[in-house]
């Protein structure tokens, strides 16, 4: 690795042509504006965030969402807001349906 480098690939996307496919190219500017997907393995866009240029992305988020989305494609269970690693989950089901409220609190999340 480069000294100063980032430790993952990246690549440049002149034209706009990944941008433009994915609703983030800025014809007029000629420019991508702030976008991230996380895609699973699956090739399905599991969530999606979009900022403007002067709006700098939360990382910390980023990590824990991908987290998130692996942990429930490995077990099936669902993560509420906030969500972090070892923390509560639920397991969606007729019987939870309308009693999350009883089941969580939004202050185990933190």
């Amino acid at each position: 690795m480069v000294k100063g480098g980032v430790p993952f690939p990246m690549l440049s996307d002149q034209g706009g042509r990944i941008g433009t496919a994915y609703g983030v190219y800025d014809e007029a500017a000629g420019v991508n504006i702030r976008g991230r997907f996380l895609i699973d393995p699956d090739g399905v866009i599991q969530a999606m965030e979009v900022l403007t240029p002067p709006v700098g992305r939360n990382v910390a988020e980023l990590i824990r969402q991908v987290q998130a989305f692996q942990h429930v494609r490995a077990t099936g269970e669902a993560t509420p807001s906030g969500w972090k690693p070892g923390g509560m989950t639920l397991k969606p089901g007729p019987d939870l349906v309308g009693k999350v409220w009883q089941v969580w609190k939004p202050e185990m999340a933190f």
